[in-house]
């Protein structure tokens, strides 16, 4: 389970597939330097999403990925 708390280069290491839905969300930076020590939350703040949203959607792709 994906929580706003995880960093995004544990998102990326754990959940591979969770890149590109982090792109098409508006978040194109996931291989800068600053995104990898950032939670969920922090990153998409940054880009003016919704963060509990985003883990909404992350966490329901991955239920039906598995």
């Amino acid at each position: 389970m994906i929580g706003k708390d995880m960093l995004i280069s544990e998102l990326i290491e754990t959940y591979e597939e969770a890149a590109p839905l982090l792109a098409q969300a508006g978040m194109h930076c996931i291989g800068c330097v600053s995104a990898g020590g950032e939670t969920i939350e922090e990153a998409a703040l940054e880009h003016g999403i919704d963060p509990v949203l985003l883990v909404r959607k992350l966490n329901l792709h991955l239920l039906h990925t598995i």
